[in-house]
């Protein structure tokens, strides 16, 4: 009962900060697109931003030693903000990296673009920009129709403008339209920019069917497309083909019928753009023309997503190949990557730099350019591992399981925990990002040698830019726990702080470790448990490049639950042996009078019973003599 009233006071409290029980009614939903917003989004996505390589010093670019650049891959116009899931926002707007370089150039640099290769798994949505609602509309998007029957018949009871053609469980519905079955007709002009073969892909749960000027293109409702469903249930992706000229705009009509028997209405129209067969040989030749090749790849909310995984941590479709082709033709190739999780670079050897840019938001284009162009300096570090091969990573072997289970075999050594214990090295390692300047760290210094389990421990570390350029460092500190009872990871991150510096700029950082730092969770005893001894404090620029080290000692063992409270303060015959262990003074009573018991293998298993309870499995060692001397002397110890 006190931990629920806990958990209600902690809501009550912020009720009452955000002004919920002085007005409780539900403020009408508002979408305020303001500078100083875009300006701190567009800060918060360049800090996030990590810089992986950088030979030669290549970036930052500088605009008056440029005159060309070539811009190429899937995500260069395409604005990778997020991943996809439940969790989706409507952004005001999203800034492409072509548009934000582009802006960022103002035309003092000759640009070109090439495609190269496609990254998606299902065809594109259709561009808004080419859509009209109706013949001579200044709007974007479709006019959709929603009919109270499953044939499109009669008078619609309800229409509206999409500006997107994905129609995912149809939003709210007015009350005019029978939720439990209807249909819908979407219709509008198409105008394309470029004249060639458009492929246009089409999902749904229920039918579907789309034409173009009348003529069916994709039939999926008199044969519906069986497969992996996008949407969880009904369809997998039918495709059709359509020859379509530029300068024309062409009448479509997109057709959807829901039945009683559909849990939920969802419709799904794509448009994949001519793509000439020779794309990557012409990504190549604009990239040997070019001074500098950029390079934008990676994933999207196709591939990161909730309630599935990826099969591989490749890059998918040709786009290894891509970059591969690319620096082959120019030496000065940069890679940024789109991504939410590592991926395998085979090519990292033939890049000169390469930025990883995660799915920045709304202002994506010019944070990108904002790092390309240096007037962000990198300072972003890796909150993951980068494995060389799938094969390297802690659940490759118990992952995804057999009959529906997944054994979560790697324990605590997960990350970095389990690359520093097996000695794999990584492609890069946690905590790791280069910046546009360097860092050089003084030795550690201290506030005490040793400490109580009360005391609080302040590192003080300085740091000093030794570089040409203003820029941010994060300093990570790890623990190391030198000797203790239960297997510990080599090394763990437990304080960080990021510190900007001038060139030439020295400044003093200070962290603050206490008891938590130094815990573990035995999951026997349900306790966390701070083990006196020594530990070790590496402090460094990743978990990899330790700069400092230091020493210190505990000098009594501290055992605390969840609330943070003392359990325990005075070991007893009612002690479990993980507890009389983990105590010094215990311990050595036990060594008194159980000389051995503690280096016996078949303790671990009696870890979480008390001396009484072992005895019925020993009654010859642990007679109630001995249990009686043993209990006699912890009673005198001094608490």
């Amino acid at each position: 009962e006190t931990t629920l009233d806990e958990s209600v006071r902690r809501l009550l409290r912020l009720f009452d900060r955000v002004g919920l029980l002085e007005h409780p009614e539900s403020a009408p939903e508002q979408a305020i697109d303001r500078p100083p917003h875009r300006a701190l989004a567009r800060e918060a996505a360049a800090e996030g931003m990590v810089l992986l390589k950088n030979d030669s010093g290549i970036l930052p670019l500088q605009r008056e030693q440029l005159s060309s650049l070539a811009i190429i891959g899937p995500n260069a116009k395409i604005a990778r903000i997020m991943g996809g899931g439940s969790a989706r926002v409507n952004p005001h707007y999203a800034v492409s990296p072509y548009e934000g370089i582009v802006a960022k150039v103002d035309g003092q640099v000759t640009i070109g673009y090439q495609l190269g290769c496609t990254n998606h798994k299902m065809l594109p949505l259709v561009d808004a920009n080419l859509l009209r609602p109706h013949a001579g509309s200044s709007e974007h998007g479709m006019s959709v129709a929603y009919f109270n029957n499953l044939d499109l018949v009669g008078e619609p009871v309800y229409t509206k403008r999409s500006e997107t053609s994905e129609l995912n469980r149809m939003g709210q519905l007015p009350a005019s339209v029978n939720q439990r079955q209807f249909s819908v007709r979407c219709s509008g002009q198409f105008a394309p920019q470029e004249s060639g073969t458009y492929t246009f892909g089409l999902i749904s749960a229920g039918l579907s069917r789309f034409f173009i000027d009348g003529q069916e293109i994709i039939d999926n409702w008199t044969r519906q497309t069986r497969g992996e469903a996008y949407f969880g249930f009904g369809s997998a992706e039918a495709t059709g083909t359509d020859e379509l000229m530029s300068g024309r705009s062409y009448d479509f009509t997109l057709e959807y019928s829901k039945s009683a028997a559909v849990s939920m209405a969802a419709l799904r129209l794509g448009c994949l753009p001519p793509v000439a067969p020779d794309a990557i040989e012409q990504a190549a030749k604009l990239a040997a023309e070019a001074d500098v090749a950029l390079v934008f790849v990676g994933l999207s909310d196709e591939w990161e997503s909730e309630g599935f995984d990826k099969p591989d941590i490749d890059l998918p479709g040709r786009q290894t190949e891509l970059i591969e082709r690319v620096a082959a033709a120019n030496k000065q190739t940069v890679v940024v990557l789109n991504t939410g999780s590592p991926v395998a670079m085979p090519w990292l050897d033939k890049v000169a730099a390469v930025v990883e840019a995660w799915f920045p938001g709304q202002e994506c284009g010019n944070a990108i350019a904002d790092v390309l162009f240096g007037d962000t300096t990198p300072s972003g570090k890796l909150p993951q591992t980068f494995p060389k091969r799938l094969e390297d990573t802690p659940a490759y072997i118990n992952y995804p399981g057999e009959n529906g289970r997944v054994r979560y075999g790697e324990g605590l050594f997960v990350g970095y925990r389990y690359y520093d214990r097996k000695k794999i090295e990584p492609l890069f390692p946690f905590g790791f990002g280069l910046s546009y300047t360097t860092f050089s760290y003084s030795p550690l210094r201290l506030s005490t040698q040793t400490i109580s389990p009360g005391d609080k421990l302040h590192v003080e570390v300085d740091i000093t830019n030794s570089g040409q350029r203003m820029g941010k460092e994060v300093i990570q500190v790890y623990v190391r726990d030198v000797a203790a009872r239960l297997p510990r990871p080599d090394k763990e991150l437990k304080a960080f702080a990021k510190v900007q510096l001038a060139p030439g700029e020295c400044k003093t950082v200070t962290l603050t470790l206490d008891r938590d730092a130094l815990a573990y969770y035995d999951d026997l005893t349900h306790e966390w448990v701070a083990e006196a001894g020594e530990f070790e404090l590496l402090v460094g620029a990743s978990s990899q490049d330790i700069r400092s080290r230091a020493v210190f000692t505990l000098t009594a063992t501290s055992r605390f639950g969840s609330q943070a409270r003392e359990v325990q303060a005075k070991p007893g015959l009612d002690s479990t042996i993980s507890q009389l262990v983990a105590d010094e003074e215990a311990r050595a009573i036990l060594n008194r009078h159980l000389p051995g018991i503690l280096n016996s293998p078949q303790l671990d298993m009696a870890m979480g019973l008390t001396l009484e309870q072992i005895a019925s499995f020993v009654p010859d060692i642990l007679t109630s003599e001995v249990i009686q001397r043993i209990g006699a002397d912890l009673q005198g110890l001094e608490r």
